[in-house]
């Protein structure tokens, strides 16, 4: 089971909040659009919400799958908000302005993940 990294410098803290932000707005998106889908609504929702809440919960241990997993459900949000609402700006505007803003915090903690994710070599040549 993986655990959870111990940030220990300002971008590792900021990674670590985007985290969070991602399982906070997951958390109602999934709960809430298993409602909409239960009235027959669009079960996006269900599946956009989980995506958050387990790039998230990766990012937290550390892991740029976490990332690439949210920009793939943000970019799977654009076909999907045209298919919805068709070029309507004000219909797409919530759809795409949110998750897009995410999307660049998210990808700015890349470089992060991955320099934790990569392993650290001692001055010996050997792992640590």
């Amino acid at each position: 089971m993986a655990t959870l990294h111990k940030p220990r410098n300002g971008a590792e803290w900021a990674t670590v909040c985007v985290a969070v932000l991602l399982i906070l707005l997951g958390l109602p998106l999934f709960i809430m659009g298993i409602q909409l889908a239960m009235i027959g609504g669009s079960f996006y929702y269900v599946l956009f919400g989980a995506a958050l809440i387990v790039a998230g919960a990766l990012m937290l241990t550390g892991s740029v799958n976490g990332a690439f997993l949210y920009l793939a459900a943000w970019a799977l949000t654009w076909p999907w908000a045209f298919w919805e609402v068709g070029m309507d700006g004000w219909g797409l505007l919530p759809r795409l302005f949110g998750p897009t803003i995410i999307a660049i915090a998210v990808a700015l903690t890349i470089p992060t993940l991955r320099r934790i994710g990569s392993p650290v070599m001692s001055s010996r040549g050997s792992m640590v």
